[in-house]
């Protein structure tokens, strides 16, 4: 789009426009509105939609985690032939090996699992890992919006310049079409000059080849707004000129406040600083031992088989047991374990000086987003004076050439300066509008690129 500025503006320079579609004087018509567009964004478009992903898998994760330490029960089982065996430890009348016999069924299920009781810190700190996590992707989110906030907002004010850009173009053109006429007129009636026939052609051509880049840019940005929205078929915007932001600039300290408690990034390194304090915590609770009551429950069953009743007799075949104990279970390896702490230390080192990294730039970043802002409004200031005063010399020009005091070659400079102006105004105030959207994406704040017109 810059390429597209500095070649109109050098077309608006050759051209004898008088006000094209005037800021405060065309109506807005049917179309997508700029906050549609960015709600439909939020709702379509990919980068968003992959962030949303990645905090469901961090919120499943918190669900796991919360349930996963009293889940830890298994069940074993089988079931298979087993030959026919009666009798006791005393007597039977079966040999000891019964392949040839008849054959049965037999099956043995187990459960067992120990219930936590005291893990000197493991599941809680994984607890806060996991919900540390999840604020990260929640953040992530919100850093997604913002920089596809910032796209929509270049392409839909880039096809707004575009669309004015055109108009101020037609208006040269139709201008240059009626002073080509009346020259025309004048060279047959032997009043005029073939010099500026040919000066007042090369103008209209130029303007004919400025507004092919303006259409090809138009194509472009809603190409681009098409595909930010999601929306299949027809789409277009608004019949809106570009209009200055509604939030009016205050002091500097204010947003970088704002930025320091909204701002996306930073609080992604936070929520990270988090994780790893609880990593931390983690992998030392892990050199200590687990309390737990330990349950089980298993039962076997071969019909084919004698019931060994005796309690002195062990039978391994037909039995119902079950039970508890308290159990500990202790991992014994000292020095792995302490050299695991010492990488998560290492780690939440790198996660802090990351996040006194984010902390002291965002001052730099905001102020930087602040001076453009700041900038960019001096210049809408200072062109929409000189377009002023343009088209005030333009209307005087163009009544001493009604009265007869003045040659219409004498229109051609206060028109050049007009049409040069109008587009560097036009040309600001789309650099004040990304200005205060790229303010509001260092801030976190959005509502300081509120639109300016009523949607």
């Amino acid at each position: 789009m810059r390429r597209l500025v500095s070649a109109l503006a050098c077309a608006a320079a050759l051209s004898w426009p008088a006000t094209a579609r005037a800021v405060d004087a065309v109506a807005a018509g049917p179309g997508y509105t700029l906050r549609q567009c960015l709600s439909l964004a939020e709702h379509n478009h990919p980068n968003i939609a992959v962030a949303q992903a990645k905090l469901a898998y961090y919120r499943a994760q918190v669900a796991e985690s919360r349930s996963a330490p009293f889940s830890a029960f298994s069940l074993t089982g089988g079931a298979g032939p087993a030959p026919t065996f009666r009798g006791g430890p005393v007597y039977t009348q079966d040999r000891e090996v019964g392949l040839s016999s008849s054959l049965g069924m037999a099956w043995r299920f187990t459960v067992d699992g120990t219930v936590p009781i005291w893990t000197f810190g493991k599941i809680t700190n994984t607890w806060r890992a996991a919900d540390a996590q999840a604020q990260l992707g929640e953040e992530d989110i919100k850093r997604a919006r913002n920089a596809v906030r910032t796209d929509v907002r270049r392409a839909y004010y880039g096809l707004q310049l575009a669309r004015d850009t055109k108009a101020l173009l037609r208006e040269a053109a139709d201008r240059l079409d009626s002073a080509l006429t009346r020259a025309k007129k004048r060279v047959k009636e032997d009043d005029g000059d073939e010099i500026d026939v040919l000066r007042l052609d090369t103008a209209r051509a130029d303007i004919d080849g400025r507004l092919a880049e303006a259409e090809r840019g138009e194509r472009v940005a809603l190409a681009a707004l098409r595909f930010y929205t999601g929306v299949d078929g027809a789409f277009d915007i608004s019949d809106a000129p570009l209009r200055p932001p509604k939030h009016e600039l205050s002091e500097l300290a204010r947003y970088v406040e704002v930025a320091r408690g909204k701002r996306p990034e930073l609080n992604m390194a936070r929520a990270g600083v988090r994780a790893r304090e609880a990593q931390v915590d983690l992998a030392r609770s892990r050199r200590l031992p687990d309390l737990g009551l330990y349950l089980f429950w298993s039962y076997a069953r071969a019909p084919e088989i004698t019931d060994q009743t005796n309690p002195f007799v062990r039978d391994d075949i037909n039995y119902s047991r079950y039970g508890f104990a308290l159990g500990l279970k202790w991992n014994l390896d000292f020095l792995p374990a302490t050299a695991r702490v010492h990488q998560a230390e290492a780690q939440l080192q790198e996660t802090r000086a990351l996040l006194r990294f984010a902390s002291s730039g965002i001052s730099a970043d905001v102020e930087k987003a602040f001076r453009e802002a700041e900038e960019a409004k001096k210049k809408v200031d200072a062109y929409h004076r000189a377009t002023r005063s343009a088209k005030q010399w333009m209307v005087k020009i163009s009544q001493g050439i009604d009265v007869g005091v003045r040659e219409e070659t004498d229109l051609v400079d206060p028109a050049r300066q007009y049409a040069l102006y109008r587009f560097n105004y036009l040309s600001a105030l789309m650099d004040l509008n990304m200005a205060m959207a790229n303010l509001a994406e260092k801030t976190g704040w959005d509502d300081v690129a509120e639109p300016a017109e009523a949607e």
